[in-house]
């Protein structure tokens, strides 16, 4: 384990859907350098740790990317086993193989461990399946917020036959809503927008693609949160289990 980076995902907030593997590594880990999004009682896995905050999150403060690498970089030549701990999947918009590569090119040995993302974990406890079988031949993930604030192929999204769960989208719910009925989506397609995924305090305000800037507003919805836009939306399974945890 010395001279190691492990690029482990937190999941989406419940601690209760951490991997073994996660566990094994905060076990073992010397320092972890954990982001904002990231639930502290995952942090009962590492007591022995340097706890490290590392947090990036749009719109705020945020610790930037070149001095997180050069802190792993760091550590990790003084012999030390370091976890960097990240919300979600360290590799769907977690730059768990940007970093990877760039640790890689430095001669440090990384390992990734997968997390459960915050859009299949919101999903599934409001109770929509993301592929139900007649409704949706595949699942697209997307993230609102680009680098150089480009769009989206907002057309080819609309068309593609999909469903579609948009990460960071929040502030810019108006040019999704509008990029996806100029490229030809139906008005009426339904949405389930998802706050604090996974967590005790889930909040889903469902709507359609047409109304959903208006009921965001109303519903008061805040980051972090995804966005689930297809037919499986209108198709509510496990409602029991849904009614209980919400």
């Amino acid at each position: 384990m010395n001279a190691k980076v492990w690029l482990v995902g937190a999941g989406p907030g419940d601690p209760e859907l951490l991997t073994l593997k996660a566990v094994r590594a905060l076990q073992q880990a010397e320092i972890v350098m954990i982001d904002d999004l990231v639930n502290p009682a995952v942090l009962e896995h590492c007591p022995q740790a340097r706890v490290i905050a590392v947090g990036k999150r749009g719109g705020c403060r945020s610790t930037p990317q070149a001095f997180i690498q050069r802190l792993m970089l760091r550590h990790a030549r003084q012999g030390r086993c370091v976890v960097r701990l990240k919300g979600g999947d360290p590799c769907i918009f977690g730059r768990g193989g940007e970093e990877a590569l760039w640790l890689q090119g430095h001669g440090i040995e990384v390992e990734l461990v997968n997390g459960i993302t915050a859009g299949l974990a919101g999903a599934t406890r409001c109770g929509i399946s993301l592929t139900s079988r007649g409704l949706s031949r595949g699942v697209t993930l997307v993230t609102a917020h680009t680098q150089d604030d480009s769009e989206l192929n907002w057309a080819a999204l609309a068309q593609g036959g999909t469903t579609l769960v948009v990460y960071m989208g929040v502030a810019r719910l108006e040019q999704i809503r509008r990029g996806l009925l100029d490229g030809g989506m139906a008005a009426g397609m339904p949405v389930a927008m998802i706050e604090n995924a996974s967590l005790p305090q889930q909040r889903e305000c469902r709507s359609d693609v047409a109304a959903m800037v208006k009921d965001a507003q109303v519903f008061g919805l805040r980051s972090p949160a995804i966005l689930v836009i297809g037919d499986v939306v209108g198709e509510q399974v496990m409602q029991e289990w849904v009614a209980e945890a919400g």
